[in-house]
């Protein structure tokens, strides 16, 4: 019997859709190439990027991937649509970017390249798009190298994340556009927690994302409440 993939084909869909969009500043992506450099400086603060291998998955059009690779480090992205993908490497020929796209996922890579390990391993705004988000946290781990850094975000679930992240930032805002988020697949930090610990690694630091729809500025903060941020770590089996 042949295992469901665990890629939900509606998700990927609603972001080919998307897909010529990525790179411009102002449009359905704006709210992401705002906290973009958000994320970066949350990984660059902590880890050392210069020379290490990393891994960008649900790399969407690239934006993550090329800032990375800017500081010094050998990217690989993947991501499951294919027409992100395209768009990521139009993007990455124009601006003579180093990153190796892969139209793929964790599973599918980890089945075809089980020897492969890195440094380091981002999974941003993705793992509420998957239908099993423990099981994508399980594949990062297997190819994450020993003492290796794990960087995640998603959303919460509560009643305030619902009112921010679906009704305020895609119909009342318009930072993203209806039907982004599902707020049945947004994950409590408990929740993601627990599978980190069952994936046999450690949660380091966890800190949230706040927006102030006033100012249209992002920071980062102890507000956990809607979206967050976690850095992870690989644990030294050797112990």
């Amino acid at each position: 019997m042949t295992k469901k993939q665990n890629i939900d084909p509606k998700e990927i869909e609603k972001f080919d859709e998307l897909a010529k969009t990525w790179w411009d500043t102002k449009g359905d992506f704006k709210s992401l190439h705002q906290i973009n450099p958000i994320r970066v400086s949350f990984i660059e603060k902590r880890v050392d990027l210069r020379s290490k291998k990393i891994l960008d998955v649900g790399c969407g059009g690239g934006l993550l991937s090329e800032a990375l690779s800017n500081l010094g480090a050998e990217v690989t992205a993947i991501d499951a649509s294919e027409k992100t993908i395209n768009i990521a490497k139009a993007h990455a020929k124009e601006v003579n970017s180093k990153v190796h796209y892969l139209k793929t996922s964790t599973e599918e890579f980890l089945n075809k390249r089980p020897e492969l390990k890195f440094d380091v391993i981002t999974c941003l705004e993705m793992l509420e798009h998957v239908p099993e988000p423990s099981q994508t946290i399980k594949e990062c781990a297997s190819l994450l190298s020993e003492n290796g850094d794990l960087f995640l975000s998603t959303i919460n679930r509560n009643p305030r994340s619902y009112l921010f992240a679906v009704l305020g930032a895609e119909y009342i805002l318009n930072l993203l556009p209806k039907g982004t988020h599902d707020y049945s697949k947004f994950i409590k930090p408990s929740e993601l927690s627990r599978w980190i610990r069952a994936a046999n690694l450690n949660l380091i630091e966890i800190i949230g994302l706040s927006y102030n729809p006033i100012t249209d500025n992002y920071w980062l903060g102890a507000d956990i409440g809607v979206n967050y941020f976690m850095h992870v770590k690989k644990v030294d089996e050797s112990y």
